[in-house]
């Protein structure tokens, strides 16, 4: 049994979403694929054509790469099990792929309905993983391959398959991070988010060190201010609207009442950060005046979704800004994600290569 199809996971509701991306990206790669939806739940498979084996397409595919996507599974077809024997049906699909592993994850959508299904994973847990261990298909060392059991309610699973450097380690693919009461507002935790997304832990030292200099533009009342504040950075916040006072008395803020849309920084800074609620199209324009100055190193910007067409908006302005930036001569990693701590938006990091 060959499989012939992948499964992402993403935010409920952004399915058409993730479906749109993830049919282009495979027809930019000659692959022909139709995505199928699950509305409401999460999930979306990318089945290939004339039964064609999806591993090729899933290695090409990075998660890190993918917008809308919060897992990346290669899957087999869904599987309708009864309530007498829900585990034979599971063995038997996983001796035919001939799959084996080193762990095993069930998950469910990211719903409330699915959060009922808790303690039948829980029951399942143990005796599933004695038979598979009994059938050789769970076992130490298998080049870190794990096993999702992904089930939609009690009567319907579908097996899929990650690798490590192509998965979230997280279930369902979700960040969950625990909100810090001394923050001006929850969008504190979109920032961090984008932190561990974009920046590799063991270079925080680095590039987001003490003493850095950085602008948070639409900064009121604080909540991104917080976390550049937290690593001990002097930030200048843009906004008319007013600044929690606690973060002021820090003395590490130095808030201007003055349009972020127009005002330029006194030197060049560290890092650029901005969740300003307007429109994609002038947020991108005013970035590209940023970073073609190079005002920053490197950037973390939220660009606020319309209702209907996201992808399509998100990659005209992604595709946009590369294009204009090379235009200009200038060098950047461009990443963009839809994160869990997002709503109707996604977060662009931008980092600046150095010249010579």
């Amino acid at each position: 049994m060959i499989p012939n199809e992948l499964l992402m996971f993403c935010r409920p509701g952004f399915e058409p979403d993730l479906a749109a991306e993830l049919e282009e990206r495979a027809a930019d790669r000659g692959e022909r694929a139709q995505a199928e939806i699950c509305p409401g739940q999460g999930l979306v498979r990318l089945c290939l054509d004339a039964g064609r084996p999806a591993n090729s397409l899933h290695r090409d595919l990075r998660l890190t790469d993918l917008v809308f996507a919060r897992q990346s599974l290669i899957a087999l077809p869904p599987l309708t099990v009864s309530r007498e024997d829900r585990l034979s049906p599971i063995i038997e699909q996983v001796v035919a792929s001939g799959w084996s592993f080193e762990s095993l994850s069930q998950e469910t959508p990211d719903t409330n309905d699915a959060k009922a299904l808790g303690g039948l994973l829980k029951a399942l847990e143990r005796p599933l993983g004695s038979q598979l261990k009994k059938r050789g298909a769970l076992r130490r060392k298998a080049g870190g391959r794990r096993l999702h059991l992904v089930w939609r309610d009690g009567d319907q699973v579908q097996l899929g398959m990650s690798f490590p450097g192509n998965r979230s380690e997280f279930p369902g693919g979700i960040r969950r991070l625990r909100f810090p009461h001394a923050a001006p507002s929850r969008s504190t935790l979109k920032l961090e988010e984008a932190w561990h997304e974009f920046v590799p832990r063991d270079e925080w030292e680095e590039r987001l060190g003490e003493g850095m200099q950085a602008a948070d533009l639409g900064a009121a009342p604080g909540g991104w201010t917080w976390q550049l504040v937290q690593r001990g950075m002097h930030v200048y916040a843009i906004d008319n609207g007013p600044m929690d006072k606690t973060l002021m008395a820090t003395g590490m803020v130095e808030h201007l009442r003055e349009d972020g849309f127009v005002w330029e920084p006194p030197m060049r800074l560290d890092w650029l950060v901005c969740d300003i609620v307007d429109k994609p199209a002038r947020v991108i324009f005013m970035m590209e005046r940023w970073l073609e100055k190079r005002w920053c190193r490197e950037a973390i910007f939220n660009l606020k979704l319309p209702m209907k067409r996201r992808w399509e908006e998100v990659s005209h302005c992604v595709d946009g800004l590369a294009q204009r930036l090379g235009e200009a001569g200038v060098s950047a990693t461009i990443q963009c994600r839809h994160l869990y701590h997002d709503r109707e938006e996604v977060t662009v990091h931008v980092r600046l290569d150095e010249p010579g």
